[in-house]
């Protein structure tokens, strides 16, 4: 299936730009709110733990809807989930700490329709000729919504206090409008075959399969992805108590980030990319060294820049080979639903271990050293990812 960098291609960057931008904008202070109404890791953890369930309740179930029905429905229906997220947050305000499990739900929901959605558009207008590079721009946009938006949502905050988070949440609302509205611009995209429900297990349990190697190294993925989605802000927050620190560090790290994603999707080559998911994430896991030295603001922006410039380097080929994988043949290409769940239940179980493992831990000790042990020995994980799939690169190189 050849698909073409066209206006559709463009239009889905566009349309992920304005969902990654008021996440961003308003995203990385969720915890931070949650934190100052109750400073307490596990409860956080709790909220986390939350969102994942959530997320994997809505790809289980909302896959047969994606593939039989129309998918574009469900990107606009996570688009909209997530502005009522943040609509619900303006009305519960310093109330919004009891019903955390609610928020959990509706946020999870939000992620899990948005990019089960997207993740199937994305196979469907892009190849294995231009995948890399659509996942550099990807990156590149992620990248620069961070660096912008947590920026000025943190100046908003130092400026007007607490009601800074009401004019942050209100700009992510109206930000998520305008992405539904473009959305619409978005062709609907034709429905496929008949949903399998046994194809993604019946994947995973056959051990002569690419996919049940594939599962594994995506779980060892997510055991990083899961407390790191959360924790680092958090982490700055709690070093420096300044909401406009957070955003300056977000902003440090996302030029990085954006600087690297931009190398990376331009210049990796598909016969460098085992080499390159294997160093990526070794330098991944010894980026936390500065934190053993100490919990600062300046020893946390070493961390971040470290982190921003060698993920790049793992995330991209790790992204564009399982997605290779989905078009290996006719028949991974009528099932890319299907897969596209299996590769997210993947990172899902993962994650889930990772903020499990979190709780547990926090409610031994929450002294910042441990949550840093803890941090590095997650961090270590894509290390596993990139040792599974290295022969999975190079047979795709």
């Amino acid at each position: 299936m050849q698909a073409k960098w066209d206006t559709q291609s463009r239009l889905l960057l566009i349309v992920y730009g304005l969902f990654a931008c008021a996440n961003a904008c308003s995203g990385t202070f969720v915890n931070v709110f949650l934190w100052k109404l109750k400073p307490d890791y596990a409860l956080i953890g709790w909220f986390a733990l939350v969102q994942q369930l959530s997320l994997g309740a809505v790809f289980m179930f909302g896959g047969k809807w994606v593939k039989e029905y129309n998918k574009m429905n469900c990107l606009r229906l996570g688009i909209i989930f997530a502005g009522v997220f943040y609509a619900v947050v303006l009305l519960l305000g310093k109330q919004a700490i009891h019903w955390i499990w609610l928020l959990g739900l509706l946020l999870g929901a939000a992620m899990g329709a948005f990019w089960l959605a997207f993740n199937v558009v994305y196979f469907e207008v892009t190849d294995a000729n231009n995948r890399d590079r659509f996942n550099g721009w990807v990156g590149l946009i992620g990248s620069a919504s961070t660096m912008v938006a947590p920026w000025l949502a943190g100046l908003l905050i130092a400026s007007f206090g607490e009601k800074g988070y009401t004019f942050m949440f209100t700009a992510s609302l109206v930000i998520f409008s305008c992405g539904v509205v473009l959305s619409f611009w978005l062709k609907k995209r034709p429905p496929g075959q008949a949903y399998v429900w046994r194809i993604p297990l019946k994947l995973w349990l056959d051990r002569t399969s690419p996919w049940h190697i594939t599962f594994w190294a995506l779980a060892a993925q997510g055991l990083r992805d899961g407390a790191y989605s959360f924790l680092i802000s958090l982490l700055v927050f709690v070093a420096t108590t300044n909401e406009l620190k957070v955003g300056n560090y977000t902003l440090i790290s996302s030029i990085a980030a954006l600087l690297s994603y931009y190398a990376v999707g331009r210049w990796l080559k598909w016969n460098y990319r085992a080499n390159g998911m294997i160093v990526g994430a070794m330098a991944m896991a010894l980026a936390i060294i500065p934190l053993f030295v100490r919990v600062d603001y300046y020893y946390l922006i070493v961390f971040g820049i470290g982190m921003a410039l060698t993920s790049p380097l793992f995330i991209i080929p790790m992204t564009s080979v399982t997605f290779d994988l989905m078009g290996q043949s006719e028949q991974a290409v009528n099932h890319r639903v299907e897969l596209t769940v299996l590769r997210e239940f993947g990172l899902l179980a993962g994650r889930m271990v990772s903020i499990v493992a979190f709780i547990l831990i926090m409610s031994w000790s929450t002294r910042t050293e441990t949550v840093v042990l803890f941090l590095a020995v997650i961090g270590c994980m894509p290390v596993i990812s990139a040792l599974m799939m290295r022969k999975l690169v190079r047979q795709h190189n």
